[in-house]
């Protein structure tokens, strides 16, 4: 059908005359057909409504923009300015995006927005306007200002706005001089603001009671006036994380009207208590990197609520969190004290918590009945602490039935602990002092997954004969930093990677991958093999296998694989 028409076309006599061709076809050269509306040159307008003029390195105001156009961008060009002339005649206009320009407030006038009548988006972030506009219409739903020079707004840059939802001054130079008390007067929809990256000093007063989500972390907020948020009942999400916020800047009052708050993010400020009334509704409170030394049960006692609550890197030492102290938090989830100066695992914790995360603490000792009030634990991280295995009892675990992942990496431990849950999918002891493995503390974890034992002192004669015998699921072993001598024998047939990297592995036997027929994945790089170390019978029934990794060795290793392998694997020499 195509040549077809190709012929046709090139038949003498076919129509060329102006007004005979089809116009249902697109063709080259000028047509006497009218455009069905009319675009500026370089500019899309798939509507005719719209106007679509991003990214075209423009320096000046498009032409011929059409009187009918609803949405205009003009996003990532280099415009300095807007003429009142030109934008003043868009009087249908809706959206208005002028992101990451180069327009400074001189460049629009005050007066370029009367006429838009009907404008409800405009996205003016990422230009150079030292000021807001002092009038932005009544209309307006979404105003964008952020990442500018802004030191000032004015009454009605967002106030008598009763359509407005949103507004965005992030990333500016606002301090609160720069913020008139009225500043959002008859605006009384308004659910976002975002006022983070400014240098305010104390939280705006009069602000929108309709707010639900209101971002100030990044500033200078060393207090919260008394009553400052008395009216915003609706608020959700509060975040004055980054700030100088003490105790004596939050008062007793500061957070208790919040009715339905559920997200409260505190860190990084200089708190050295948890604030006091915090609101029932509370889930997420978020108090890292404080100076908390201690957490008062009357502190929480309001907020039953919680489900998620972050200490991490605060001054929290032997005493930091008193036995039964959290107990009344009985929907606690997530309990996060990374990087304190605990001692021993927090006692009498919630019944429900599922996630108990105690890292770089200087827990030493793990008694038999330390995590007995946590049955429905799923993970448990205390890597980096001091914990040896004299000190861990051998029941420690046996009442968490329901764990998941435990993570022990980094203590002093010299052998397994004892007593693990059947049900664990993840364990991770690397860097630890382990010298031997024996399949008593391995039996029952048909479920295990992923084991990793990297950065232990582990030799092949250390393993003892089955350890690996009830590892039915494990899929992941990593024994990489050891100091194995050849590849253990026996191992999982579920594996599917496997880490040998940075052993003493200087030959690998024709029967050396037997029992894993479903390896993918293999690393040995950094071992003691030469160019003949591996015997060609060693990959045979491996038909998965796509990764040898045999780099940094003493010479070019040479890898050959069965040729009913689906994808030759990648093997890597020095």
């Amino acid at each position: 059908m195509l040549s077809l028409l190709l012929l046709l076309l090139l038949l003498p006599g076919s129509p060329t005359a102006p007004g005979m061709e089809d116009a249902a076809f697109p063709h080259m050269g000028e047509s006497s057909q009218p455009l069905p509306w009319a675009c500026p040159l370089r500019c899309s307008c798939p509507r005719a409504d719209m106007v679509d003029c991003d990214g075209l390195d423009l320096r000046a105001f498009p032409n011929n923009i059409t009187r009918a156009a609803q949405h205009l961008s003009l996003q990532n060009n280099q415009l300095q300015e807007l003429p009142y002339n030109e934008l003043s005649r868009l009087s249908d206009l809706r959206t208005l995006n002028l992101h990451n320009n180069l327009i400074s407030s001189e460049g629009l006038p005050d007066e370029a927005f009367e006429s838009l009548t009907r404008l409800q988006h405009i996205y003016v972030a990422h230009n150079k306007l030292s000021v807001a506009p002092q009038f932005l219409p009544r209309s307006l739903r979404v105003a964008d200002l952020a990442a500018n020079q802004v030191t000032e707004i004015f009454p009605l840059t967002f106030g008598e706005k009763p359509a407005l939802r949103s507004v965005y001054l992030h990333n500016n130079q606002l301090s609160n001089a720069g913020l008139p008390p009225d500043a959002f007067h008859g605006s009384e929809a308004v659910t976002t603001l975002s006022l983070s990256n400014n240098q305010l000093s104390y939280l705006p007063p009069s602000l929108p009671p309709s707010l639900e989500r209101l971002h100030l972390q990044n500033n200078l907020i060393a207090k919260v006036p008394r009553g400052a948020l008395s009216r915003q009942t609706h608020l959700r999400e509060l975040y004055l994380q980054h700030n100088q916020l003490t105790d004596s800047g939050l008062d007793a009052t500061t957070f208790s009207k919040l009715h339905r708050l559920e997200y409260l993010d505190l860190s990084h400020n200089q708190l050295a208590a948890v604030p006091a009334g915090l609101p029932r509704t509370l889930a997420v409170l978020h108090l890292g990197r404080n100076r908390i030394h201690q957490v008062d049960a009357d502190r929480l006692r309001g907020a039953r609520g919680l489900r998620y609550l972050l200490l991490q890197h605060n001054s929290l030492g032997a005493a930091g969190l008193p036995a039964g102290v959290l107990r009344p938090l009985r929907g606690l989830h997530t309990l996060h004290v990374y990087g304190n100066g605990l001692e021993r695992v927090p006692l009498a914790l919630p019944r429900r918590l599922r996630s108990l995360v105690l890292p770089h603490n200087r827990v030493a000792v793990l008694g038999a009945r330390d995590l007995t009030s946590t049955p429905g634990l799923a993970e448990l991280n205390l890597a980096y602490n001091h914990l040896a295995s004299a000190r861990v009892h051998r029941r420690a675990f046996r009442s968490l039935r329901a764990l998941r992942s435990l993570d022990l990496t980094g203590n002093q431990l010299t052998r397994l602990p004892s007593g693990l849950p059947s049900g664990l999918h993840t364990l991770r002891l690397q860097r630890n002092q382990l010298r031997a493995l024996e399949p008593e503390p391995l039996a029952g974890l048909d479920q295990l997954r992923e084991l990793s034992l990297a950065h232990n002192r582990l030799r092949v004669g250390d393993i003892g004969p089955g350890t690996w015998h009830e590892l039915q699921a494990l899929q992941v072993l990593d024994l990489s930093h050891n100091e194995l001598s050849f590849v253990p024998p026996d191992l999982p047939e579920a594996l599917e990677e496997l880490h040998l990297q940075s052993n003493r592995i200087g030959h690998v036997g024709p029967e050396a991958f037997l029992s894993t027929p479903g390896l993918r994945a293999l690393f040995l790089r950094a071992n003691r093999l030469h160019m003949t170390s591996i015997a060609p019978e060693a990959f045979l029934g491996l038909l998965h296998l796509h990764v040898v990794d045999t780099t940094g060795n003493p010479e070019q290793v040479l890898v050959q694989l069965p040729p009913t392998a689906p994808r030759r694997p990648r093997a890597w020499g020095p």
